[in-house]
Formats: structure tokens, C-alpha cells, sequence
């Protein structure tokens, strides 16, 4: 209500009851977000960890998401799985399980939630919704728990591709044979505003299908909230509602406060008492899809040890510095501010309170003024506050007079008030200059004594699509790399070929080298120029590539996007080959030179080399210049390995000796 002279009062009753918080987070994953991660030198890696997880000294999130690894592309890129087949096995593949560890080792309460975007071929033989994928689910869980001592509160049936009611029962009849009966699952976790939650009233008719689903969850509430009946719904089957991934791509403060706004819609207009976010950490390359604008910290450049800190990280610690899983949204102290903007309240198990307030398009200041009864905590309160000028400072305490007190908001800012205390923006001296790619680079795969201490992935390298391990040279004589993946994925995302990608978008001329061993049937081949790894749903990427068969069938290629048509330089014939290409919106190869080597065999190491000078380009095999073309299209980017790729099979050559230089 608004008092006669024009400032909003709020009741907070400390007895109104209200719905349990579930927490504010992020996704990991979703698309290989923090490949580079691994790759940081300490202090820095663990200054990274502490900034986004460590209680009450950072983002301070409560709740974390993460990518159940596939394969597949699924945005920025590909994380190996732990069954690549069937009859595979290995839970050291990856960086995700020492990611979680990272996260519970500075907040045990951290709770864990995760889903598959992309998945292996072998999963229903290629249909994902299957008893396969059940049982992929458990054996995922089965490694959380038997080698890292990790438990998920939660787990979800596949992000983003729509629903199956007969595989939710599954999932949850394989959680419940195999000692997982406390894991919930949230369904369906899709985006579409008119299907996203189509399915809800079937659980009002199918016992099972309740019994299955423990909660009802779904991506970008703000923008698309559940409806007044799913919420009906909801409460009549006291199931709680998440979001399982919001999205705010903006830059600066306006990303803070957006933020903020999110958490605080998502609850106010469709009930939702879990929110998180895509994405937390932005440890990959920034020629790759969706690299700075989501997420709260960059950690682009591991050889440096170099990150910044993006003010998004602030809006997270509105939410995470003061609340806890657990605590409750208070009835009647939740609601829209009369000039404009939102406030939330919420209570711990105790006295205490927290009241989280943003003012993003107020059209003045305002006064909010508080009275508080049903045994909230009469201890001052702290207050911190956000805007434009500067993030997350702390102000003048509150000092409440028999339960009343009164605050002025102003217009474009952040405001935690609580009674709980410890609050801190940690920070870090001395965090190193950022230097770019070490140029010349060389990897022989040699000092990876033990490849699963890197979860079988070299530094530097950033999958797109597929994977590649360290592993042994065929030869045995020493290691090596390999694209693993033998059949297509069930990928999130659709897939080019199989390819990974290093270095720096800005080089220009130079020559990307490296052994190849082809097995029968395989392709492999050397990219360069490389500036842009897909659009974010698709991995082709731009740039330049040389391939080798095993036949001895030998392209040079630039695969261009949908918009770079009319900027091809080259001769009549080639402009005419680029029009007449089908406008798919995805971009297209066109081949530059092709020859057909002798003396090219399986199960044999041969050298594949391109330079770049300018605008012309050579293909080298075993030294020996084979293909020359001119083409301008692209004038800089990174360097790249890529394995030949068929709908049925994938090539899964071996690489050694990588040189650019």
C-alpha cells in the first residue's frame, strides 16, 4: 500500500509463511564453457573458483546446473562423455567432475543439478528419449558419487527438445532401482512459450507421470512466464517451479541489474524458486558463440593467467551474499515498486531476513518503508547497493525503531538489505597483464604423462564438435592426439565435421602443421583462419581447411558463412560456384584446388601443412607444396585439427607434432 504522502508501504510478517527458496545460479556447460579453465596457473584458477562459488565473498551462488557431457556440440562446443560407446567407461574424461569438486569444496551447501544437451550415438540408436539414455543418466551419477563423493539434488530429462512423458517414467524407475531415489526430476526444461509447459495437465489424469516429476521447470520465465494455470497446477500438486535457464545478454550494469530483475520476476510473476542462469564462467576462446555478454567472469587467456571480472558477477551477490537454500519468499513481502521496479523478501529457518530490491526503469526515487512483526529479527540491518558508477559498496546500516523503517531508493540501482552479516566484494591484487597466444606454439602430447590428471584433453585445445584425447601413438611410440568419437552424437546443436580449434583470432601469416595417421576410411586435416567456431546453434565454422584421405584425395577448402557471399575475392568462375550455392543460412564450402597424391595408404603418419601469405594459401604434404589457391575472404584467425565426418561413421584419426609457427 502507499502511505498519504506517497511512499509505498510494505508488511513483513515474519509468521505469513511463503515458498521455500531453491536457490539463484548458473549453468556450466551448455556448450563447453570453461574448456580453458583447466589451463590456469595457480593463484589465479583457484581466485577464479573462489570469486564465483566461496560463500559470502563473490557471486556467492547457491546453485549450480551443469552440461551431462555428450560429445556433441551444444553451443560453444563439445565435452567428452564417459561412455563414448556402449561398452566404454572412464569417469576421469572431462573437466566437469573436477569442476563440481571445486564448487562443493568452498560451499558444501551448494546444491547440484544437471541434463544432457547432446549425447552418444549409441544412446537408442540414435533416439535419445530411450532406456539407453536412463541408464547413461545413472552411470553418470554412479561416477558423482563411487570416485568423486558427489551427490545431485536434481537432474533433468534433456534440454531444449521438447518432451517425453514414457522416458521421464523411465529415468525415474532407473534413479529408484539404483539407489537414487532422493535425485528429483525437473521436466522438461524447454523454451517454446506455447509448448514449454503443454504437458502439465497430463499429470493431473497420469498417476506415474506425477509420481515421476518432482518439479515443473522450464527456460526464459521473464520473458514467457507459466501461466496462471500452470501455477494452479503447481500449487494444487505442490510442485515447485523452476527456471532452469534465463538468459541475460547485455552489457555492463545494465547485464547487473538485469539480473537482479530476472531473479525477482521469474518469483514474482510465475512462481519460480530456482533460477539460474546460462552461464557462469567464460573460460574458452572469443572468436566462439556467446563468449563475454552471459557470463559473470572472463578467463579467455590461461597462458597469461590473465581475467576480468564483468559487473554481472555483482548481481549474482545481491541474490547469493544474503540468502540461502532453504530460506523462504515471505508471503506479503514481494511485489512491484509504485515508480517502477521489484523487491523481494525472504526469511532463513531463523529470525533473520533478506529484502533484495532493484529499481531498473524508475522514473524517480522513492521511499519504501518497512514494518515488521510475527518475530523477524529487530537487529539492524546491513545495506549494500549497486549502479552505474559502482558495484556491490556498502552503505549506512538500518537501524529498525520498533519494527519500522523506512528506505530511499534511487532510480537504476541495486539494494540488499538483510540482518545477517559477513557480507564482502572479495577481490584479488595483482592479477597478471594479458599477454596474446605464445606464438611460435609446438605440442608433441609428450608431457601428458598421465592424461587423465587433464581429463584427457591437451592444454589450449577448445572441441567444437566431437572430441579429441590424449592418447597413444598406434605406433606406441610415445602419445598423441585422436578424434574419439566413432559415430555421430545425438548432438544438441547441428554438427559440421569433427574439429578443435587453439590459438589467436588476430594471426594473420603464418603455417598450422601437423602429423596425421589415418586409419582405413579416415579423413583428417589442418584448419587455419579460423574466425568463428558456429553461430551458437550449429558448429560450422569460417575459415580454411586442408583434408587428407586415406585414398590420397587431397582439398583445400574455405567454408564461408551465409553473409560473407558478396565478400569472396576471387575470379569469375569462383563467384559464380559461391551464388549458386543453396541459401541455407548456414554457409557452405567451397573448394579451392583438390589433387589425388600416390602412394598414400592407411595406417601410415604423413605431415599436413598451410601457409598463409596474404591472400594466398598452400596446402604441403610431407613438405611437398601440393595445392596453391588466392582467396581473400578471410584475413586472420585461428588455427584448427579436424577428422573427416559421415552421417553414419567419424573418422578417428591420430594427430601428433603440432607446430604453428
Amino acid at each position: 500500500m502507499t502511505s498519504s504522502t506517497g511512499v509505498q508501504v510494505v508488511e513483513l510478517k515474519g509468521d505469513a509463511g511463503g515458498k521455500r527458496f531453491d536457490g539463484i545460479g548458473t549453468v556450466n556447460g551448455g556448450g563447453a564453457t570453461s574448456v580453458l579453465l583447466k589451463d590456469y596457473p595457480e593463484p589465479q584458477r583457484s581466485q577464479i573458483f573462489d570469486l564465483v562459488f566461496k560463500p559470502k565473498f563473490g557471486a556467492s551462488i547457491s546453485t549450480v546446473l551443469v552440461e551431462i557431457p555428450g560429445d556433441g556440440n551444444s553451443t560453444q562446443g563439445s565435452m567428452p562423455s564417459h561412455m563414448h560407446t556402449r561398452d566404454d567407461l572412464n569417469y576421469s574424461r572431462g573437466y566437469i567432475w573436477w569442476t563440481l569438486q571445486e564448487a562443493k569444496k568452498r560451499n558444501p551447501d551448494l546444491t547440484l543439478d544437471g541434463t544432457a544437451w547432446s549425447a552418444p550415438g549409441w544412446i537408442g540408436n540414435g533416439n535419445f528419449w530411450s532406456q539407453d539414455a536412463a541408464d547413461y543418466y545413472v552411470k553418470w551419477l554412479q561416477g558423482l558419487r563411487t570416485v568423486y563423493g558427489l551427490e545431485f539434488d536434481a537432474i533433468g530429462c534433456r534440454n531444449e527438445k521438447g518432451f517425453s512423458v514414457e522416458f521421464v517414467k523411465m529415468l525415474r524407475a532407473s534413479l529408484d532401482t539404483n539407489d537414487f531415489q532422493k535425485v528429483k526430476i525437473h521436466a522438461f526444461d524447454d523454451w517454446p512459450p506455447k509448448t514449454k509447459f503443454s504437458w502439465v495437465p497430463k499429470l493431473l489424469t497420469d498417476e506415474k507421470l506425477n509420481a515421476a516429476i518432482a518439479i515443473f521447470s522450464a527456460h526464459v520465465l521473464q520473458s514467457a512466464p507459466a501461466s496462471p494455470e500452470v501455477q494452479a497446477i503447481a500449487t494444487q500438486l505442490n510442485k515447485p517451479i523452476w527456471c532452469t535457464e534465463e538468459h541475460v545478454y547485455k552489457k555492463g550494469f545494465d547485464c547487473e541489474i538485469s539480473i537482479v530483475q530476472a531473479f525477482n520476476q521469474d518469483f514474482l510473476r510465475s512462481g519460480a524458486t530456482k533460477i539460474v542462469n546460462w552461464y557462469d564462467i567464460a573460460a574458452l576462446y572469443p572468436t566462439e558463440p556467446y563468449s563475454e555478454d552471459p557470463a559473470m567472469l572472463l578467463a579467455h587467456s590461461p597462458w597469461s593467467g590473465h581475467y576480468d571480472v564483468r559487473e554481472a558477477l555483482w548481481g549474482y551477490a545481491h541474490y547469493g551474499q544474503f540468502t540461502q537454500v532453504g530460506w523462504q519468499y515471505l508471503n506479503g513481502g514481494c511485489g512491484e515498486l509504485t515508480n517502477g521496479g521489484t523487491f523481494v523478501t525472504m526469511k532463513s529457518p531463523g529470525e533473520d531476513y533478506s529484502i533484495i530490491i532493484e529499481t531498473k526503469g524508475a522514473t524517480a526515487r522513492q521511499q519504501l518503508h518497512f514494518q515488521t512483526s510475527g518475530g523477524l529479527s529487530g537487529k539492524k540491518l546491513c545495506v549494500w547497493r549497486s549502479n552505474e558508477k559502482e558495484q556491490f559498496i556498502q552503505q549506512a546500516a538500518i537501524k529498525s525503531v520498533n519494527g519500522s523503517f523506512t528506505i530511499t531508493l534511487d532510480t537504476n540501482s541495486i539494494y540488499s538489505l538483510s540482518t545477517t552479516t559477513g557480507q564482502q566484494k572479495g577481490s584479488f591484487a595483482n592479477i597478471p597483464a594479458d599477454k596474446p597466444f605464445p606464438f611460435p606454439y609446438s605440442e608433441t602430447f609428450e608431457e601428458y604423462t598421465s592424461p587423465k590428471a587433464t581429463g584427457y584433453l591437451p592444454h589450449y585445445t577448445a572441441d567444437i564438435a566431437d572430441v579429441f584425447e590424449i592418447a597413444q601413438r598406434p605406433d606406441t611410440k610415445g602419445k598423441c592426439l585422436r578424434q574419439v568419437v566413432p559415430v555421430p552424437p545425438i548432438s544438441w546443436a547441428p554438427e559440421w565435421q569433427p574439429y578443435t580449434i587453439l590459438g589467436d583470432d588476430q594471426w594473420t601469416n603464418y603455417e598450422v602443421s601437423a602429423d596425421v595417421y589415418l586409419n582405413p576410411g579416415d579423413a583428417a586435416g589442418v584448419m587455419g583462419r579460423v574466425n568463428a567456431a558456429g553461430p551458437g546453434f550449429g558448429c560450422i565454422p569460417k575459415g580454411y581447411f586442408m583434408k587428407l584421405g586415406d585414398d590420397g584425395q587431397c582439398r583445400l577448402v574455405v567454408v564461408r558463412g551465409k553473409k560473407d557471399k558478396k565478400k569472396l575475392v576471387g575470379d569469375a568462375e569462383q563467384q559464380a560456384l559461391i551464388l549458386a550455392q543453396k541459401d541455407d543460412g548456414a554457409g557452405g564450402e567451397l573448394e579451392l584446388g583438390s589433387i589425388q597424391l600416390p602412394n598414400i595408404k592407411p595406417d601410415e603418419w604423413h605431415n599436413l601443412k598451410l601457409r598463409f601469405e596474404g591472400s594466398v594459401i598452400s596446402g604441403l604434404v610431407d613438405d611437398k607444396t601440393v595445392i596453391t589457391a588466392t582467396n581473400a575472404l578471410y584475413s586472420h584467425g585461428m588455427a584448427g585439427l579436424m577428422a573427416g565426418g559421415e552421417k553414419k561413421k567419424l573418422s578417428t584419426p591420430y594427430f601428433d607434432n603440432l607446430l604453428i609457427k
